[in-house]
């Protein structure tokens, strides 16, 4: 049976505030408008990340949840920037930057237009908010790879007091941020299978998939050597936050990151393995009696729902002339617990049509694209290459992440960061190659183009 808060027009009925939230979420704010750019996104994470969604203040029935009200306060720091500086994406607006707004957008537009409600536009308005705001908030706080190498470590220790907090609910069965009210989170523990799952403050599956995709990245800051302690504190808590969950998408999701750092030294060779995983899924799918989407439904690490993850994705293609113009309301009549659409690709489809699908997946796409134009252009320089295949295989972690949930809420923080972690890191390696085959002169001319997002040919001589 589909939980009722899942329905269209749920939600609190008033305000739902505790003080020690309030006064965080104030000098959150505070801090947001009046730190330096590159350490604002410490102020800006840390409560998005650990304050309960259903913390909420409730203006004229519009919920305005303490990530949204973050959200606004980046997005005002971000416009006073705009009026005294044009460069308020450090990068410049990348093609990576192209699909996620168009994402986002296309998403709120198909959605809106399928239902023709007003109360469903203002909800979408909402979700454009935590989406496309959020993604243009860190962009502007991700300037360069210090600020890069900061985000990471806040999600340290972001992991870390969640896996501390998952940790004492698995001995304790009492979630800590039930103790600050209703914050959306179910009084009773989870349990399935006879063994309860932490949630922490995103939920089981949020959680630890936020936990698994971050794992390359935490292992990039321990080979570097600097601020190993964040890398150790990060692993721990990613770790209990796996383990506690008891879910499997975020162990598949650590096993892709994992799989993706062991194919480094085969770095070179990439194009050919790609090819032949296709050609090998095409085999598979002409050999046997079931589509290879089946083959998902095999993937069962224990207290796993791989059947229903198969379910979704085989009867959207199924049902596609119904979903591929404005998507569909009604998906939840196709099979049971179709309502359920934890997947991020299904979830795209079914709200936003064959267009909003395409688009994620061109987000995708160009990350992968871009890291790995950006490794051949820094070839030779190892430790830059490693970084790029670090964040290379978190964003394939992801992926395989995507599979098993969609991503909502704060865990959609995440989702956002990594598109703009590659833009700019990206950006600075095509950067650190002007830098190295140009003279001065050349290279301030060729860096104009590169931050308006062209690519110039680079002399070798």
């Amino acid at each position: 049976m589909e939980p009722k808060h899942n329905r269209f027009g749920g939600g609190a009925t008033a305000t739902l505030l505790h003080p020690v939230v309030a006064i965080g979420t104030l000098i959150a704010i505070v801090l947001i408008l009046t730190l330096p750019r590159k350490k604002a996104i410490v102020a800006f994470l840390l409560p998005v990340l650990m304050i309960p969604m259903g913390q909420v203040v409730l203006i004229g029935g519009v919920h305005f949840t303490m990530m949204r009200i973050l959200i606004l306060a980046g997005l005002v720091r971000a416009a006073k920037f705009k009026s005294s500086s044009s460069s308020w994406l450090s990068t410049g607006f990348t093609p990576i930057d192209q699909v996620v707004v168009l994402w986002t957008v296309s998403g709120f537009i198909v959605t809106t237009i399928q239902w023709m409600n007003s109360q469903m536009l203002i909800a979408q308005l909402g979700n454009l908010l935590d989406a496309l705001g959020a993604y243009l908030v860190l962009r502007f706080f991700i300037t360069d790879g210090e600020a890069l190498r900061r985000t990471i470590k806040v999600f340290a220790v972001i992991c870390a007091i969640q896996g501390f907090c998952m940790i004492n609910e698995q001995i304790t069965g009492v979630n800590v941020f039930n103790l600050l009210g209703d914050g959306g989170i179910p009084v009773e523990p989870i349990i399935r299978d006879g063994v309860l799952r932490s949630s922490g403050v995103m939920g089981p599956l949020g959680a630890g998939s936020f936990a698994g995709v971050l794992v390359p990245l935490f292992l990039w800051v321990w080979t570097e050597g600097k601020s190993r302690w964040a890398a150790y504190a990060g692993l721990a808590g990613a770790t209990a936050m796996l383990i506690t969950t008891h879910a499997s998408t975020p162990w598949m999701a650590l096993g892709a990151g994992l799989v993706g750092l062991g194919f480094w030294p085969l770095r070179k060779r990439m194009r050919i393995l790609r090819w032949g995983l296709a050609l090998i899924l095409v085999a598979l799918h002409l050999a046997m009696k079931a589509p290879v989407w089946h083959l998902i439904s095999r993937l069962d690490l224990g207290s796993s729902s791989s059947w229903h993850r198969y379910t979704l994705i085989n009867q959207t293609i199924l049902h596609f002339r119904d979903w591929w113009l404005l998507g569909y309301r009604y998906y939840d009549q196709w099979d049971w617990d179709m309502w359920d659409t934890s997947n991020l690709f299904v979830t795209a489809a079914l709200s936003g049509g064959l267009i909003t699908l395409v688009l994620v997946i061109a987000v995708f796409k160009r990350s992968f694209g871009a890291i790995g134009t950006a490794r051949k252009r820094v070839s030779g320089d190892r430790k830059q290459e490693w970084f790029l295949w670090c964040l290379g295989s978190a964003l394939f972690a992801c992926v395989v992440a995507c599979f098993g949930i969609a991503f909502l809420y704060q865990s959609q923080m995440l989702l956002y960061a990594l598109p703009a972690f590659i833009s700019v890191a990206t950006f600075e390696a095509r950067r650190a190659a002007v830098r190295s085959v140009n003279p001065p002169d050349q290279e301030r001319l060729e860096l104009a183009f590169v931050g308006a997002g062209t690519d110039l040919p680079l002399k070798t001589s």
